[in-house]
């Protein structure tokens, strides 16, 4: 059984294409598994190794704002716990925030901000599943720190440390991207980097006692700027996304293989 589950964001899908003794089982043959709907998600589960540690990849997850429940998008992470699995890595394309970072720059997710779970749209909500975890799970250590200096590590040694950024990813409920008086308005509350997902499956996985590992590759910069000339648009991340590809593979591929 798996061990340690991937969940590949935005052009990320890649990743479970160098699972070795793989099987790939679309999600629209699994039962109760809801179906991808965004271009640059796949759609399926697959299951082998990775560094020799069995492991099963998202190729494509699912979005409160395709219209599912916030409780069927992160229906997968509760499957991954009834799995054995202990340790999530997420990976998504988020906007930069920070002035400091750069488009094609890899983040370090450090800790998060639930918008939407602020307006009281949490995964948790409702009655408790005691199989799983406790009523009121605690959120501030809940990415793993050890991880992350392994990551960076890693990093360093693979000669990606130019472009490896640490900081606090924003989860809104999308899909319109943000206003500027919005984007004016994350920045101003610490968020380094912004995206529309990972943050309720995070919320799912550590709930469950799962170790959780987190990468935002930075796709564009979020306008902040009234007169601004820039324009965000999806077709942009997924070629941002290409870019980076191989570094991020080789980054968590690097990493298993130190867990």
């Amino acid at each position: 059984m798996p061990k340690v589950a991937i969940i590949c964001g935005s052009g990320l899908g890649g990743l479970a294409d160098l699972l070795e003794n793989s099987v790939a089982f679309p999600y629209k043959d699994i039962p109760h598994f809801p179906q991808s709907t965004v271009p640059g998600h796949a759609g399926n589960l697959v299951f082998g190794e990775l560094q020799g540690k069995a492991c099963v990849c998202m190729q494509g997850r699912f979005h409160y704002y395709e219209g599912y429940s916030i409780a069927m998008v992160t229906y997968p992470v509760r499957v991954f716990t009834l799995l054995g699995v202990e340790t999530l890595i997420v990976t998504n394309a988020a906007g930069g925030l920070n002035p400091k970072f750069n488009v094609g720059d890899v983040m370090l997710i450090r800790d998060h901000i639930n918008m939407p779970g602020l307006a009281g749209i949490n995964p948790l909500r409702g009655h408790n599943d005691d199989r799983f975890g406790v009523r009121f799970p605690c959120m501030s250590d809940a990415y793993d720190a050890d991880l992350g200096r392994l990551a960076r590590e890693v990093a360093e040694e693979q000669g990606c440390s130019s472009f490896l950024q640490q900081g606090v990813y924003c989860n809104v409920g999308g899909p319109a991207f943000e206003t500027v008086a919005e984007s004016k308005i994350l920045l101003s509350l610490g968020a380094d980097a912004v995206g529309m997902s990972t943050v309720p499956e995070v919320i799912v996985a550590r709930h469950g006692g799962l170790r959780v590992f987190g990468l935002s590759l930075i796709t564009n910069r979020v306008v902040s700027e009234y007169g601004s000339q820039d324009r965000v648009n999806h077709e942009e991340v997924l070629e941002i996304t290409q870019r980076r590809t191989q570094d991020l593979q080789k980054l968590i591929i690097n990493l298993l293989a130190r867990i």
